[in-house]
């Protein structure tokens, strides 16, 4: 009899062992982040989960099953407004898997995956309902609103955002909404001057994977793509601006060998669903091979020493000349593209600065003297800077460097035009200012 109950018991507790707890998993969070074609659900889990996703219809649902599995947090507190989410509801499925029910405004197409651990959040499964609306391909005239001489158009990618707050400085200050304020400014300025139309890759806090933000900028048909960013180091003393260029051998230090791999990793903290990050596309590597050698890059370098000397007027540089890595948002072989580094925003001086909506506001004027200066020396073909003859008006902002004879000579007047139509009784300026071009 002994013996018997003996065997029982370690059958049972046999069976314990092999089924493990009913509910191996708990959501601990849900969030919601809405971008301008899709919304991404998150899901915070304890531990690693299988899951299923699938549509129902009359009326539209979404419905996510996670194995084995319970909930434990509200959505009560989730902004649903704008979204394609009407409410949600939970319940319990074959008795161990977690059923969560989105009732749906309209039908979407979803996509899921889930993410491993690291350093900044724990297990997450992540759900994207992407908006089931045709999009239709943009044309030159579309974007540029009208027909012969076009603005010129810069795609402004302001880093990060949504899940993936980029650099944390003291006090709580989160580099995603640092550089979307600066990012806004510049937008601001460029919008402001005729012959330029700015457009933002990211306008809100939603995160964009970083191969899409390249995209977004080849569909606006973008002459030059700025990527704003304001890092972090593991030294709280590495301090100031940096402008970067694409290289194709690498980074030419080791700090900026250092920040090429922290924002590629961007993808795996934001989430794009690729176990990889490694670029395996043979073409677009072929392309890079030759990129050193191509318009592109040339033009990439030039803009940025324009920007660079602009931002040495009103920062601490940490480099006196335009450094090239692999990120992977200056990877487009047919758009010159630049990335900002604003500062270190480890850094207590700097994070306070970047934190200060005048010295955004400064930082923006940097970079719009740089690449309105780069433009005035070289317009490309077609638009309204191209149309403008010598001599045949406009405004120009004052850059750190410029001399009055310098503007004159390049707008082929006299200083003396130059003061009279600007009512100047001096030769002196200012960085910022901004000048009349007298019409000859």
């Amino acid at each position: 009899m002994l013996l018997r109950t003996a065997v029982i018991r370690s059958l049972a507790l046999l069976l314990l062992v092999l089924c493990g707890p009913l509910a191996a998993a708990t959501v601990d969070g849900v969030r919601l982040w809405r971008a301008p074609d899709h919304t991404r659900l998150v899901f915070d889990l304890s531990e690693p989960v299988s899951h299923k996703v699938f549509p129902l219809d009359n009326p539209p649902r979404l419905v996510v099953d996670i194995a084995k599995s319970t909930l434990n947090a509200s959505a009560d507190n989730l902004d649903l407004s704008n979204s394609p989410v009407a409410a949600m509801r939970s319940g319990v499925k074959d008795k161990t898997d977690l059923r969560i029910v989105f009732d749906l405004n309209s039908m979407v197409n979803p996509r899921s995956f889930v993410l491993a651990k690291n350093q900044q959040y724990g297990h997450r499964l992540v759900v994207d309902l992407y908006d089931n609306e045709q999009k239709t391909v943009k044309t030159v005239e579309d974007v540029a609103g009208v027909k012969g001489d076009r603005d010129i158009i810069i795609a402004i990618d302001a880093g990060h955002g949504g899940e993936d707050p980029g650099a944390l400085g003291p006090k709580g200050v989160r580099e995603k909404q640092v550089v979307l304020a600066i990012s806004r400014e510049l937008k601001t300025l460029l919008d402001q001057t005729p012959g330029f139309r700015a457009k933002l890759v990211r306008d809100g806090d939603y995160y964009i994977p970083l191969r899409g933000r390249t995209h977004i900028a080849r569909q606006h048909r973008a002459d030059m793509f700025i990527s704003i960013h304001a890092d972090a180091f593991t030294k709280s003393s590495a301090h100031g601006a940096s402008v970067f260029a694409l290289s194709r051998r690498g980074a030419t230090s080791e700090t900026a060998r250092y920040l090429a791999s922290r924002e590629n990793q961007a993808d795996l903290i934001g989430g794009a669903g690729s176990v990889s990050l490694d670029d395996k596309d043979h073409m677009l590597a072929s392309v890079l091979l030759d990129l050193s050698m191509t318009a592109t890059l040339s033009s990439s370098l030039d803009v940025g020493a324009e920007v660079l000397r602009s931002i040495g007027g009103i920062a601490k540089l940490h480099k006196r000349h335009v450094e090239q890595a692999g990120f992977m948002v200056l990877k487009s072989p047919d758009i010159p593209s630049i990335l900002v580094e604003t500062g270190f925003i480890s850094n207590p001086g700097e994070a306070k600065l970047l934190s200060n909506r005048a010295y955004q506001q400064k930082m923006a004027r940097a970079i719009f003297n740089g690449v309105s200066r780069f433009y005035e020396k070289a317009p490309p073909a077609g638009t309204k800077l191209a149309a403008r003859k010598p001599g045949s008006g406009g405004v120009h902002v004052i850059s750190s460097g410029d001399t009055l004879s310098d503007i004159a000579e390049r707008y082929s007047v006299s200083v003396d035009d130059l003061l009279r139509y600007n009512g100047l009784t001096s030769t002196r300026i200012r960085v910022g200012q901004r000048l009349k071009i007298p019409t000859s």
